[in-house]
């Protein structure tokens, strides 16, 4: 007796949220003995829709006509998995899972609470959004009886990483690229991400060197449009080093797959990812460098540590020191992003540091935290992260382990009568 569930996210968009809906349905998969899987499509903001024609692509357009039919025939679901921010989570099954990125700052808004306490289990993708979630509280008043209560989260919480990826061949992307060593940033142009920050510290620390900076960003789409505009505030941003310099800053842009994006990771002329973000929930494209072998310089902070430090709290990655401050007001988001959070704000003389240190370490070969260390953090990724871990991992979590001991209990039971009915005759 399988399951019926209910996959709600923005399975084909290109987004975070987008990526993360991809994971949860790649984990249900693999468990279809336990799992019928039903499909309802969600938009992310502004983002593209990812148009591939594959088998994936294929099952899941003739599951979501299953599902359509499914519903209009008034079928019901068993599990619903919401991916999404937690303020658009609702009771709509027996069972309801929601499944969010998290938080990239200190605290999760009183929205987050309230419905995450009407939820039956949640499921985040890092260990620093799980914290951030079990230890955010508020003191309200009840409007009744006029007393103080403590709101705060009350459902199991659990951090399921991202699993690894893995291509037989990858295609050549060709950047006209200056020079032999080039620093890779991989992030949305916006304030949290902090790549204003990024280019101009390393234009700050190369301005005389023979080193490039590759900048993968967008502001919403990847159409023309968008990169228009994106072109344009980053040539004027360019007009504030009024001295000529040597390095080089190039725009990366548009709709790459993922094939082409792990390309990128390995191209010869790619020597490091430097992202310096204020917080991550959990910092794919770190992670996707990471295990592709590329030497990371990040800040030490949030999501990202669930996958650049070790069980013994060793780093393995170029760590930015920061400061904790508060957000600033411009990325106040209501219900989403409140006033009262903080998060971090790498300093300008470690970032440079690091990335000073990365570039030296891999121009001499020095083993400290070069290629070689690189490689081997990028191994262990892959067997502590592998795909059949992480699905496992998700699945448990919907299916707690009792549910299937009984479930394999009864299907026992079930193969046992068929055995005897198989002997009388």
């Amino acid at each position: 007796m399988r399951q019926k569930i209910l996959l709600k996210g923005p399975l084909l968009t290109r987004s975070g949220y987008g990526e993360q809906t991809r994971f949860a349905l790649r984990s249900l998969r693999s468990r279809e003995d336990v799992f019928d899987i039903f499909i309802q499509p969600l938009q992310w903001g502004q983002t593209s829709w990812i148009n591939i024609d594959d088998d994936e692509r294929r099952w899941i357009d003739e599951t979501i006509k299953k599902t359509i039919g499914h519903i209009q025939s008034g079928g019901n679901f068993d599990i619903s998995v919401q991916v999404t921010i937690p303020n658009e989570w609702e009771p709509i099954t027996p069972v309801n899972i929601g499944f969010t990125a998290g938080i990239e700052t200190t605290k999760v808004a009183p929205e987050w609470l309230q419905n995450g306490n009407v939820m039956d289990k949640i499921i985040v993708v890092s260990s620093h959004s799980k914290n951030v979630y079990e230890n955010t509280t508020y003191t309200a008043t009840n409007e009744t009886t006029n007393q103080q209560v403590q709101l705060a989260l009350t459902t199991p919480i659990h951090a399921v990483n991202y699993p690894t990826k893995t291509f037989k061949d990858l295609p050549e992307i060709e950047l006209d690229l200056d020079y032999d060593f080039n620093f890779l940033s991989v992030a949305q142009w916006g304030p949290r991400k902090n790549i204003a920050n990024t280019v101009k510290w390393f234009v700050e620390e190369f301005k005389d060197e023979e080193v490039g900076l590759v900048v993968k960003t967008n502001i919403a789409k990847n159409c023309f449009l968008d990169r228009d505009r994106i072109f344009g505030e980053m040539k004027a941003f360019m007009t504030q080093f009024n001295k000529k310099h040597t390095c080089k800053v190039y725009l990366l842009h548009g709709d790459m797959s993922d094939e082409e994006m792990h390309s990128l990771y390995t191209n010869s002329k790619i020597k490091s990812l430097v992202a310096l973000p204020h917080g991550e929930g959990f910092g794919l494209p770190i992670f996707e460098a990471a295990y592709s072998g590329l030497p990371v310089i990040a800040t030490g902070w949030s999501g990202q540590l669930d996958f650049l430090v070790d069980k013994k709290g060793r780093d393995w990655f170029y760590n930015v020191a920061f400061d904790m401050q508060p957000i600033p007001p411009e990325v106040e988001w209501e219900g989403v992003i409140i006033k009262e959070s903080m998060w971090a704000y790498p300093r300008e003389q470690s970032a440079k540091e690091q990335m000073r240190k990365c570039y030296d370490d891999i121009q001499t070969g020095t083993k400290s935290k070069g290629k070689k260390i690189a490689d081997k953090l990028a191994t262990r990724l892959h067997k502590e992260f592998s795909p059949e871990n992480r699905y496992k991992q998700f699945c448990d979590v919907i299916i707690e382990k009792d549910a299937l001991e009984i479930e394999n209990w009864l299907m026992g039971l079930q193969d046992a009568d068929e055995d005897e009915i198989v002997e009388h005759e």
